[in-house]
């Protein structure tokens, strides 16, 4: 019997991985700069009890720079007992411009407080089962547009944790602080403008959007009841935001015979006064026109857009309502009404 030697070739041992470098620490920032911890903590989390140089906190913040340090949330909770997170549930309605710029402004001045915002996406309502989802987030104070949330919501948030929450809307919720945002004087004051002006046949547009119904149906009251006993009608007027249904509008405008419109903001406002003028209809000699958010683009057409001047509270003022909040949770909740409005008179009315 013979014997073949077959000879197994050696496999080659598999390669290290590539070393990782490591998490820069609060240590290798002090280290760097040439500070204690403690430091580099006060100045990275702008405590303002403390007094530190200019020059100190400078090396400091270039030090964390040059090795990519950034402080640990998770830690910074640790050691406050509590996160520095606040939430932001995603509106349930379309935003526009003049939103979007208070939400910014509010984020920018609660970082400067230290705190760190999240927008909470969903495609749900803000009622109380969608606080459960944000109770799971643990957040310091949770900031709710819209309406739906009710008082068993805000225990829920308040039980995981929440020291603060904030409602913007038009009414108050029990337990929480409330920016109160009264959408009726929108319409009032567009209703007293175009009554003032001569007008009483006026159309007020309520968009068929979801979700605003919570601000145009106080807009369309605040028009009646600026008309309230007077000689003036008015005539509401469904519309979606789409030129098909703007040109439809347009073309039995004169069957409605109105003379003025209110057409609930800006953007439905240059829709609507496109489709009127391709339809021959002078403005503002047939038909005054007037948009709400003082939007630039108003300015740009022809003839300039009248419109409601919307009068939000600062960012600044809100970030310091949720501070003061979460300092003092046993406080009472607060409530503010905080939306004003005022005519800017143009061309179009």
């Amino acid at each position: 019997m013979r014997y073949v030697m077959v000879q197994i070739p050696k496999q080659s041992a598999p390669s290290s991985p590539a070393p990782t470098r490591s998490v820069p620490t609060s240590a290798d920032v002090a280290r760097l700069a040439g500070v204690s911890r403690a430091t580099v903590s006060y100045v990275l989390n702008n405590a303002g009890a403390v007094r530190i140089s200019e020059p100190t906190r400078r090396r400091v913040r270039e030090a964390a720079r040059e090795l990519g340090y950034v402080p640990h949330a998770a830690a910074r909770s640790l050691r406050a007992g509590h996160s520095r997170t606040v939430l932001m549930p995603a509106p349930a309605f379309p935003v526009g411009p003049l939103y979007s710029r208070f939400i910014t402004e509010l984020q920018e001045a609660l970082g400067r407080l230290d705190y760190t915002v999240v927008q909470f996406g969903t495609t749900g309502g803000h009622d109380d089962e969608a606080a459960r989802a944000w109770a799971e987030l643990r957040p310091v104070a949770v900031l709710v547009p819209g309406s739906g949330l009710g008082p068993s919501g805000v225990a829920v948030l308040k039980r995981s944790g929440a020291r603060a929450v904030i409602t913007l809307g038009p009414e108050s919720v029990e337990g929480a602080h409330a920016l109160l945002l009264d959408h009726e004087v929108v319409g009032h004051s567009a209703g007293a403008h175009l009554f003032d002006r001569g007008r009483r046949r006026i159309g007020v547009v309520v968009p068929r959007d979801r979700g605003l119904e919570v601000f145009s149906a106080p807009r369309l009251a605040g028009v009646r009841e600026a008309l309230h006993g007077t000689d003036a009608e008015v005539t509401e007027l469904p519309l979606a935001y789409d030129e098909e249904a703007a040109a439809r509008l347009a073309a039995r405008w004169r069957d409605l015979g109105l003379d003025a419109v209110f057409t609930y903001n800006d953007e439905y406002a240059m829709l609507l006064m496109r489709a009127l003028l391709d339809e021959g209809i002078r403005i503002p000699e047939e038909t005054a026109v007037v948009g709400a958010d003082n939007l630039v683009l108003g300015r740009l057409l022809r003839p300039r857009l009248s419109t409601v001047h919307l009068e939000l509270p600062s960012g600044c003022e809100l970030a310091e309502l949720v501070d003061r909040a979460v300092r003092d949770p046993a406080a009472a909740p607060e409530a503010h009404k905080v939306l004003g409005a005022t005519v800017v008179q143009r061309e179009s009315s």
